[in-house]
């Protein structure tokens, strides 16, 4: 009997990456199309140029193809998954009518605009490339997340007149919508000839790359936590109902139909600030590692593995890029001394992601009444031994890593897996194709020291910066009420 294989599409922010499995979880092989850099020429904007998603998957597909040595004939069928809170707007054939809007662009915040008359479709990265994949107009309703009419208890479009117009876009611009784990199309005779993919076989939905990197990672019992670092780090916990009116966190639509997850504040540009250290570092970081014959994020790891837990008080505000309605945060790093070099950066950036997400998880945990027993950490950040015990100081929780950690696209795997009938449920599916790498155990001491710094110093830290900030931001940018005015608005 011959091998069967899934392809995974695992759209991101700055590549597309397509991964072949075999129905153990095992990767077969991969390919990657690069992105090009966003067209941002404002603060506001934040566009793909060009057809650069389509493009990218195009890349990454024949790049995986060339790689593959098996029988095209064994590939039974393709997850699709893509990232969220993003706005494709497309002609009626399908083809775009601007560029793509990221969602670091300030549009994706507010109510679509009808300010171009040949958007006949407002739709998700995902709804886009599931049509050009297949010709239909069809996507799942778990990418929905943000300005969109979502009537999240029936997980279709809103049929209230009220919602509709609170978000600007009628029934008729918005595609089909259909449960994860259920079949969009197959790919056309087209997408076959540009991806390298095999005509005909099905594209299954999956639903945004959070969730669906929650269910690569195992993510099925209410005692554990998942902790995506990628450029938007987020915290997810399974989710029981529907809740009113939360504080701490939001539901989302599971990549496992009709269930939710339950997803903390996160951290926007999280990992991109541990490559803008590395890259701003530049030649002088290179060069010192190739002596070494190590990458470079391996001897940053090196060298700030020396440095104690803690920096010595040296701490770092990850408001690298924030919401909108607060435009006066920023980045900072305080509590240098003259005996610290870039090691104690990069560690204070690793130490301060954690913190952040531990009270994140703290206030969600208390509002929904349910503590984690372990995380589990997915995404490159992962392949840190250092950071990964960071994380379990800073929790005092085990971390646990799988051999995949980069799990989007295996999540979209299990999702076509279960959808094609080879495993009878998501349960069976994960003992079969997620495995687990090593698991990292809290270090008492790290852990006590973790905390103190915690509790009335990192915890508090904005409360003080904030009031400094808002004075600098009125400086060059006149009155905060505007922009207060625009967060109420956005609430509503």
């Amino acid at each position: 009997m011959s091998m069967k294989y899934i392809i995974g599409i695992d759209g991101g922010s700055q590549s597309t990456k397509v991964v072949m499995y075999d129905l153990a979880g095992n990767i077969i092989c991969e390919g990657k199309g690069l992105l090009q850099p966003m067209h941002a020429p404002d603060a506001d904007t934040a566009e793909h140029p060009d057809d650069d998603l389509w493009t990218s998957l195009c890349q990454a597909g024949l790049d995986l193809m060339r790689q593959f040595s098996g029988r095209a004939e064994d590939i039974i069928g393709i997850g699709l998954g893509s990232i969220r809170c993003c706005r494709a707007l497309l002609k009626a054939d399908g083809t775009p009518a601007a560029p793509l809007i990221s969602w670091q662009d300030a549009r994706v915040t507010r109510p679509y605009e009808h300010t171009n008359p040949e958007v006949a479709w407002v739709t998700s990265f995902s709804g886009y490339l599931s049509h050009r994949l297949t010709g239909e107009f069809k996507d799942n309703i778990a990418n929905y997340f943000g300005q969109w009419p979502v009537d999240y208890k029936t997980w279709t479009w809103s049929e209230d007149a009220a919602v509709i117009n609170k978000f600007n876009i009628p029934r008729r611009m918005l595609f089909d919508v259909q449960m994860p784990g259920s079949v969009l199309g197959y790919i056309t005779r087209g997408a076959a000839q540009a991806t390298g993919f095999p005509a005909g076989i099905p594209v299954v939905c999956t639903t945004s790359d959070k969730p669906v990197e929650a269910l690569g990672a195992g993510l099925l019992d209410d005692e554990t936590a998942v902790i995506s670092l990628g450029t938007y780090i987020a915290l997810m916990m399974n989710g029981k109902t529907l809740p009113k009116d939360p504080t701490w966190y939001w539901p989302i639509m599971s990549s496992i139909p009709e269930t939710l997850l339950y997803e903390g504040y996160g951290i926007r540009k999280g990992m991109w600030t541990v490559s803008w250290l590395r890259d701003m570092l530049g030649d002088s970081l290179i060069q010192e590692a190739k002596t070494q014959e190590l990458s470079p994020e391996d001897l940053l790891n090196q060298k700030a593995s020396a440095v104690p837990p803690g920096c010595d008080g040296l701490m770092t505000v990850l408001d690298w890029l924030t919401n909108p309605w607060e435009p006066f945060k920023r980045g900072i790093m305080i509590g240098f001394n003259a005996s610290m070099d870039y090691a104690w950066i990069y560690r204070s950036i690793l130490e301060s992601i954690a913190l952040t997400l531990k009270n994140n998880y703290d206030n969600m945990s208390r509002e929904i009444n349910r503590p984690a027993q372990q995380i589990i950490i997915t995404g490159g950040g992962s392949n840190s031994d250092l950071f990964m015990q960071i994380f379990a100081d800073v929790f005092n929780l085990p971390a646990r890593r799988n051999k995949i950690n980069g799990c989007a696209s295996l999540g979209a795997a299990i999702n076509t897996a279960v959808c094609l009938g080879l495993y009878p449920c998501y349960q069976t599916a994960i003992e079969n194709m997620v495995q687990i790498k090593d698991v990292f155990m809290p270090i008492e001491e790290n852990a006590a020291r973790y905390d103190a710094l915690n509790k009335g110093i990192f915890r508090e830290l904005t409360t003080h910066t904030d009031v400094i900030l808002k004075k600098s931001w009125e400086v060059f940018h006149g009155d905060l009420n505007q922009v207060e005015a625009i967060q109420s608005w956005s609430n509503a």
